[in-house]
This record gives C-alpha cells, sequence and structure tokens, in this order.
C-alpha cells in the first residue's frame, strides 16, 4: 500500500517559503483579569460565617488576604518567624515573581494574626496549617454559610490592593507591597480611587 509523505516543501502548493510563516503570526492575548470585589456586607458576611466553621484561623486568613494583598500560597507559606511584630511587617524570602519582598501589616492585620498566635500550639512553626486543597474546600463551605455568590478566594487579593490605592498610596507604593512586578498589571486597579482623586484634586 503506498505511503503518503506529507512533510510536504511549500513548494508543493507553490508558495516557495524559506521559513515556517505560522510561527510569525502573534497569538491573540486573552484579556481574563478579574475585577470582582466585596460589596455591601460581603466582607461581615464572611467573617461572622468563620465564626461557625470547623477552623479556627481562617478568618485570620480571610482578613489578612483582604489587610495585604497577598497571594493564597504566600499565606500558607507563612512561618512564624516571618513575621516582625516589632516592626509590623512581613518578611517573603521567596515569591512567585521569582523574588522576595516585604509586606507592611496594618494595626488590624497584626492584631488578627498575634490573636491567633495566642491559641495556636506553641511549638508550631507554620502560621497556618493547611494546605491549598483544603482552603478551597473551606472556602466553598464558607461561601455556602455566608451566601455570597461568585466570590474566589483571589479575589480577596484583587480587593486588598484595590485598597490599598484607595488610601492614597501610589504605584511604586502598591507594587512594593503586592509584588506584582510590571507595574501595568497594575493600571486595572488605579480607576477604583477616581472617585477620591476627585476631591483631592480640589
Amino acid at each position: 500500500m503506498p505511503t503518503t509523505d506529507l512533510r510536504l516543501p511549500a513548494t508543493d502548493w507553490g508558495l516557495p517559503l524559506g521559513r515556517n510563516v505560522v510561527k510569525l503570526v502573534r497569538r491573540p492575548v486573552i484579556r481574563n483579569e478579574r475585577s470582582r470585589r466585596l460589596s455591601g456586607d460581603e466582607e461581615q458576611r464572611l467573617l461572622d460565617s468563620c465564626d461557625a466553621g470547623q477552623i479556627p484561623f481562617f478568618k485570620t486568613i480571610v482578613i489578612l488576604a483582604i489587610e495585604t494583598g497577598m497571594r493564597r500560597g504566600e499565606i500558607l507559606g507563612l512561618k512564624w518567624s516571618d513575621i516582625s511584630h516589632n516592626r509590623r511587617v512581613i518578611t517573603l524570602t521567596m515569591t512567585k515573581n521569582g523574588s522576595g519582598r516585604e509586606v507592611p501589616l496594618s494595626q488590624r492585620a497584626l492584631q488578627t494574626l498575634s490573636e491567633w498566635k495566642d491559641h495556636c500550639e506553641v511549638d508550631q512553626s507554620t502560621v497556618f496549617p493547611m494546605k491549598a486543597g483544603a482552603l478551597e474546600q473551606a472556602w466553598r463551605r464558607l461561601l455556602a454559610r455566608s451566601n455570597v455568590k461568585g466570590l474566589r478566594f483571589h479575589d480577596l487579593r484583587h480587593e486588598g490592593v484595590s485598597r490599598l490605592f484607595e488610601r492614597g498610596l501610589n504605584m511604586i507604593e502598591v507594587s512594593s507591597i503586592s509584588g506584582h512586578k510590571e507595574l501595568r498589571m497594575l493600571k486595572r486597579y488605579t480607576h477604583l480611587s477616581a472617585d477620591d482623586l476627585v476631591g483631592r484634586l480640589g
């Protein structure tokens, strides 16, 4: 049975091409950034529902995510030795973008961490003894208890970064906290403080 050679030269189609032109075609850029924020009493409902759950530190995780804009992996990888209560700073030695950074803590973030430390086991080096899969399961249960719809845990990072802008921090300051290496990634947050800027312009 004769075989067909599929590796036909470009000249077979009457197109004497010296290279594969398909490689020159740029792939379309997919804009799938989410902009979901907490609205109304959603934050309070989430926190109240944390108290009704079985994980004693989950409320601390939620508050920390909102207050710092840290990523899920950064929060779950925290050790008590990473936290300086005197300086009110978390030191992350290695992050998703391949470098470390220091994350300043608000008074609210520091307080919730201190309260959890007072209740956790003394010899526990990891702040939150939980894996990513367990967090996702706990998060789904929390959404069901609080009746909050369409919110991902990662949206808390978006909420946290948005609030940093609303507090008056500039793009460079926010990027040093959030860990965004490319400032263009932060541009989608800046419009959130437009109403506040009107007042500041006079």
